[in-house]
């Protein structure tokens, strides 16, 4: 399993969070699939499941749900997706 199946963001086209966590991962260099949830209900239906929660973004690391980009940003200063990236390799 690649990287890109490893990390996963759920995203809408028109959320401004959703970018500033992705450019979060950008500036890791972590590759990652970008799930857009904004027309399919199905998907958000999938994300809001896994996630408990019904706001985008919903980022994954591995199996951890890290939640959405204030959570993201947090544990980024904590050092702790850094960690979680290591584990996957």
């Amino acid at each position: 399993m690649s990287i890109n199946e490893k990390v996963v963001v759920y995203v809408t086209q028109s959320c401004p969070f959703c970018v500033m966590a992705q450019r979060l991962l950008d500036a890791k260099n972590v590759t990652y699939r970008v799930i857009d949830v904004g027309r399919e209900r199905t998907l958000w239906a999938e994300m809001a499941e896994k996630s408990g929660r019904q706001t985008v973004p919903q980022i994954f690391i591995g199996s951890h749900h890290v939640g959405g980009f204030d959570d993201l940003s947090l544990a980024d200063k904590r050092g702790e997706i850094d960690m979680l990236l290591k584990k996957l390799n």
